[in-house]
């Protein structure tokens, strides 16, 4: 037997005693007070009729406190603006050839101020229709859920097309009158669909000016005859030079804000 065997010999000796030495004294302890006083949450049941239907209990609300704090990144990506400027501001990185330049964060931070700055004025109604009320005391919790709604309701289905919506809505299988009838998980997969569609339309006429760069400059070192040379490499500083002299960014932000319909 090696030393190290010998020694893990001993720390499993030695670990078994005092386990046994544990359960012993539990033993005696449960002998002396065999229900010994817990430390437990302080949970009651009781039948006394609330004064309020719709007030939640403090466990509820800390339950979809958590719950909404986990799911808040995708209400921030799904039913907001963060879609359509995220995936424009990629394929205009993509379209200029830059890789990774401006990096990711950069354009993350970016869609995130942008997306604040768009949906600016539905906080704000939200915040003067639902939370200020229901904050002084002035509107029960259904209520204040409802007023909260209605704003991003209103702006989601401003942004969405009729197509998607009666797409999602024949699988389905939902009827409705009015656009103000259908169920959020109906409007927000046509949401997120309406909002694809659209940064790909948008993101093909960012690609035109810096495709016709490309074709040049190709066409150029063909007739040239540097085929071993990479039209890229070539075409790259034109296109920087291209979109410092129009102010590119500020066309593209500009465009893009100015993009998104705003409810009446």
């Amino acid at each position: 037997m090696t030393s190290r065997q010998r020694l893990a010999t001993r720390l499993g000796a030695l670990a078994l005693l005092t386990l046994g030495a544990a359960l012993l004294c539990s033993q005696e302890t449960w002998a002396q007070n065999p229900f010994p006083q817990l430390n437990m949450p302080n949970i009651s049941i009781n039948g006394k009729e609330a004064g309020e239907q719709q007030t939640f209990s403090t466990f509820l609300l800390l339950l979809g406190g958590l719950t909404m704090l986990s799911l808040a990144p995708y209400i921030l990506a799904m039913c907001t603006a963060f879609i359509r400027i995220t995936i424009t501001l990629s394929f205009l990185r993509t379209a200029m050839g830059t890789q990774q330049v401006p990096p990711t964060q950069v354009l993350m931070g970016l869609a995130l101020f942008l997306t604040m700055f768009v949906m600016a004025p539905v906080g704000e109604k939200i915040n003067n229709e639902a939370l200020q009320p229901y904050m002084a005391g002035k509107i029960p919790q259904a209520e204040f859920f409802a007023k909260a709604y209605s704003p991003i309701q209103d702006f989601m289905l401003y942004q969405t097309r009729d197509k998607d919506l009666l797409l999602f809505s024949d699988i389905a299988r939902v009827k409705v009158k009015t656009r103000k009838e259908i169920p959020f998980y109906v409007l927000l997969p046509s949401y997120v669909l309406s909002e694809i569609k659209t940064s790909f339309e948008i993101g093909f006429l960012l690609y035109i000016p810096f495709l016709v760069i490309d074709m040049v400059v190709a066409s150029v070192l063909m007739s040239m005859g540097m085929f071993m040379l990479s039209p890229m490499s070539i075409s790259l500083p034109f296109k920087l030079l291209l979109f410092v002299m129009i102010d590119g960014w500020q066309l593209v932000i500009r465009g893009v804000v100015e993009s998104f319909n705003t409810p009446r």
